[in-house]
Parts: C-alpha cells; structure tokens; sequence
C-alpha cells in the first residue's frame, strides 16, 4: 500500500515538475532583456553615472483602454562623483529595483509613467566632508516617464526623479535627490 502511495507521489510531483518547467519555458520565451544607461545631477554637486540591466518578464495586467500595468526589473551599477569636499570623490552603488510602468500597449511611440523602490549598497556612506548618508545600505525610491519607440519597441529613452536615503535606520539621514536621464536597448 505505501509503495502504491509512493509511486502516485512521485509521478504527482514529476508532472507538476513538467508542468512548471513547460509554463516557465513560455515565460522565458516572452522575456525581455535590455541594457541601460543614465545620468544624472543631484543635490551637493554630486553627478552620477549609472548602468543598469533590465528585465521584462511580460507580467501585465489590468488593462484600461490601450493602456496596462507592467512589472519590470532592474538591477543597476552606478558611479557618484562629487568635488565638494576632499574625503570621497567617487562613491560606488550597486542594487536592483522592481519597478510598476503604466504603458500605452501599442503603437509606434509607447508613452510610460514608472515608479519603484528598491534597495542599494554604497561603497562609502560619505559623500564630503560636510555630507554623510550615515550607512552605506540604501533605499531608492523613484518615479519617472519616457517613450518605448522602434520598430520592435527596442529603444527607449525617459527621466526619471530618484530619492535615496537610509530609511531613518541610522541618524542622520538627509538623504540625496538626483535627476536623471536614461537610454535603453532591449534585446
């Protein structure tokens, strides 16, 4: 009896297996892959370069007109650099961000607005000698609007406004606004 019982299990858990593998083959064919790459000022001096990998998994929903939400994932490397000040003139970023994109579904020019929040490690929490983050972990909200544009809706070009700043979890926190400009080529 529980040799039946095993074999049922096992034959129930290589379908689900199969089942998942075959949807998520779906998925992944539906996949988007782009590179991005911004600049941006922000508050004391600072001047930020930023590379970011982009991933679009096709999850979209609610629908209005020809407008949808969709989900996108980001994952950035960025360089800040500032001359105020003489302790660090260039400060390292990395961090990942998923971010809700409200999108025109078709057309030539697809016009977006975006907002995000995620997290990022700092390779130095102090910017100058007069302006410290107190922790080199972050959080990074923004919110931003751009155009998807080309023939298959590869280019894509946007600003966005960013706030990163502790979170409150260390004193103090004022946090830094940059203003940004970004590129994209989606594979």
């Amino acid at each position: 009896m529980n040799n039946k019982k095993n074999v049922v299990r096992g034959l129930a858990l290589k379908s689900v297996c199969a089942a998942l593998l075959f949807g998520l083959s779906g998925v992944a064919a539906a996949d988007q892959f782009g590179i991005q790459v911004a600049g941006g000022l922000g508050d004391h001096h600072v001047k930020k370069l930023d590379l970011g990998f982009v991933w679009d998994p096709n999850l979209t929903w609610w629908q209005i007109g020809d407008w949808h939400f969709a989900l996108i994932g980001e994952a950035h490397v960025a360089w800040w650099h500032t001359n105020e000040g003489n302790v660090h003139e260039n400060i390292g970023e990395i961090g990942v961000t998923p971010i809700i994109r409200f999108i025109k579904g078709s057309g030539t020019i697809r016009p977006f607005v975006e907002a995000g929040a995620g997290v990022r490690l700092l390779s130095s929490p102090r910017i100058s000698s007069t302006f410290t983050l107190s922790t080199a972990f972050q959080f990074a909200d923004m919110a931003g609007v751009g155009v998807q544009f080309g023939g298959r809706q590869q280019y894509q070009a946007g600003y966005r406004f960013q706030h990163v700043s502790n979170g409150g979890i260390k004193e103090p926190n004022p946090g830094i606004n940059f203003h940004q400009l970004y590129l994209q080529y989606n594979f």
